[in-house]
């Protein structure tokens, strides 16, 4: 399995899983484009060798091919390489794109994408994630497809199942309702620290950052007139704190599940981060209102009444109070990202069906 980065691993994890379990003498080698992926997960316990993929020339991708002999290739995502598929394709090995979405703008879809449509056609099958993929890769003549979705629902929801308390976070809920912020960065803060501010009466804070250095650990703190404590120091007297905030890593995904609001970062920057594991609890959903769009599950979730997006302080306070004044409105936002995350699940069982049987033989 190859992996451009991280969230493309997590993407592929739960088919990465359920191959080991299935095949448990089936050697698995996992693959990485970015260090952001690699040096996170070198020592993933799931596979049984964890590399940087090399660069995509005619001779690293035969050599590699001749030394790995891989009965099955599986790439996620967005990773289309073009001499590394052509050397599968040529030796006849089942190869699959999965999780995979495909937009009218791509190269692929020109009239001058003559050689990106061939790269397409080295794979064997590509499950996608959404019917307009499905039908662009009609429109070029490509019908060995199928929508399984998105493989990071069934991920998200493994990690509910699983999820162990974090006692720190318990002791500070109480009670009490809380506000779970994910991946903030500075210009989430913008908007954030007023409304923080403001209801410190009304509600408790987890706030994690999306970078962890100490400058910017300051800035949030003396931006808040509330107490603070930061999670590596919090006490028995935890829950006397407004906010508590993250410092440290591989939290997250658990901490979600002590609120009863989520605001997810990133959006007013470069991208969206993952809202799924946020709304596997069945919360609703703020992020920016820039960068969203790219994003199928915030768009779905926007239109269906699960998620809101934001461009400043008193739009997020406006639509706070739409669903906290009116009790209809909160618990239909809530049951609304539930149902979402319930009705996408089973992606890995699709894929798994196809890798069952190449497997077997």
């Amino acid at each position: 399995m190859h992996c451009a980065s991280l969230g493309e691993f997590e993407q592929g994890r739960p088919v990465l899983e359920a191959i080991r379990v299935t095949f448990p003498s089936t050697p698995i080698l996992l693959t990485f484009f970015s260090p952001s992926g690699y040096e996170v997960r070198k020592n993933f316990p799931g596979a049984d060798g964890v590399f940087y993929l090399p660069l995509d020339t005619p001779s690293n991708a035969k050599t590699f091919i001749e030394i790995t002999r891989p009965i099955l290739a599986i790439f996620v995502k967005y990773e289309f390489w073009y001499n590394y598929s052509s050397e599968l394709n040529k030796r006849n090995i089942h190869f699959l794109s999965i999780s995979s979405i495909f937009r009218k703008d791509q190269l692929f879809f020109k009239s001058y994408g003559s050689l990106f449509r061939k790269l397409l056609a080295h794979f064997s099958y590509f499950f996608v994630q959404n019917q307009e993929s499905i039908r662009l890769l009609k429109s070029i003549g490509m019908t060995n497809a199928s929508m399984a979705g998105d493989t990071r629902f069934d991920r998200v929801y493994q990690i509910t199942q699983r999820a162990e308390d974090i006692i720190v976070a318990k002791n500070f809920k109480g009670g009490q309702k809380v506000f779970v912020i994910g991946s903030c960065w500075p210009e989430d803060l913008d908007i954030l620290a007023p409304f923080i501010n403001e209801n410190q009466t009304k509600l408790k804070f987890i706030l994690a950052p999306h970078e962890l250095n100490e400058g910017f650990l300051l800035q949030i703190e003396e931006s808040l007139q509330v107490k603070t404590v930061r999670y590596s120091m919090a006490g028995e007297n935890v829950n006397e704190a407004l906010v508590l905030l993250i410092d440290n890593i591989g939290l997250l995904a658990r901490l979600y599940r002590y609120g009863e609001f989520a605001y997810i970062g990133g959006a007013l920057g470069k991208g969206l981060h993952n809202i799924l594991e946020a709304a596997c609890y069945g919360v609703p959903v703020f992020f920016g209102n820039r960068n969203y769009q790219m994003y199928q599950e915030a768009m779905d979730l926007i239109l269906r009444g699960g998620a809101f997006e934001v461009g400043s302080y008193p739009e997020l306070k406006s639509k706070y109070e739409m669903l906290d004044h009116n009790p209809e409105n909160f618990h239909l936002a809530c049951e609304v990202t539930r149902q979402y995350v319930q009705e996408n699940l089973g992606a890995t069982k699709k894929i798994m069906d196809y890798c069952r049987k190449v497997l077997r033989r």
